[in-house]
């Protein structure tokens, strides 16, 4: 099992602190959130690209995923938009050497059927780029879809290699979806897990790994059980909660608190 962390918890951090942050962690890959803000998205040129990939091999540490920004169940709006949206996501995943494209379902207030038919039809659409560029784009267990059985859905109608799911513990949970459903409905289509753990369903500001109520335990041990090569991504949501503590130095125990539970289930 492989650790990860997302640059969500370390908002606008440049790129070589940020592999040398993970390298000395311990961490063997990070989660860019790709957004105008920070260091990389689909806005840089190739010359950066090339300079961010660089900076991770010095460190050997590996880009797991492009954390974009692309709701594919979203109502309306301009169709061609989200297509050129997520068609440059899945390039600058290729340039980057990344394994996955991270997207939300974003259906809002539609009837569920409407909000899977759409998001079907978009992912469908990109997963022949996806396969071209060696790249799986992952539907994010998120806002309108937030159990693995909303999500499931969706991927159900795509029915494509390259598309499948990231199971964020946190919304399912929050959806009252216990975690073996969760898993039981993913595990075919999951590209990995997003830990992280909260004081409760009213309060979200991310803590340290065990310090909340989150099921991380069980999660992470059903995950486990699915082989011994996937990945576990702490998405730590400083970003949004500008008073939570620093992440950088909540890294090293965060990972030994992962490695305690995968020992305890094996």
């Amino acid at each position: 099992m492989k650790f990860a962390f997302s640059t969500l918890g370390v908002p606008g951090l440049p790129i070589p602190e940020v592999a040398a942050l993970a390298s000395g962690a311990g961490y063997q890959g990070v989660e860019l959130r790709a957004h105008p803000e920070e260091p990389v998205h689909p806005g840089i040129g190739a010359r950066e690209r090339a300079a961010v990939v660089d900076e991770f091999k010095r460190h050997g540490v590996e880009i797991l995923a492009v954390a974009g920004y692309a709701r594919v169940a979203a109502e309306g709006g301009d169709e061609e938009q989200l297509s050129q949206e997520l068609d440059e996501l899945i390039r600058l995943a290729r340039d980057l050497g990344a394994s996955y494209v991270r997207v939300f379902p974003g259906g809002g207030e539609q009837e569920p059927e409407a909000a899977d038919a759409t998001a079907a039809r978009r992912l469908a659409s990109a997963a022949p780029l996806a396969a071209e560029s060696r790249v799986r784009i992952l539907l994010e267990t998120h806002d309108s879809h937030r159990t693995g059985a909303d999500a499931i859905r969706i991927l159900g109608l795509v029915g494509h290699p390259q598309v499948g799911a990231i199971w964020d513990v946190m919304h399912t949970w929050l959806g009252g979806e216990r975690p073996v459903t969760s898993h039981a409905s993913l595990s075919p289509h999951l590209g990995y897990v997003q830990v992280k753990d909260i004081a409760s369903a009213e309060d979200t500001t991310p803590l340290a790994l065990g310090a909340g109520v989150l099921p991380l335990e069980e999660c992470v041990g059903l995950f486990a059980g699915d082989g011994d090569d996937g990945w576990l991504c702490w998405e730590y949501e400083k970003r949004w909660y500008q008073d939570a503590a620093d992440l950088p130095g909540l890294l090293i125990p965060g990972r030994e608190y992962l490695e305690a539970l995968l020992a305890r289930g094996h």
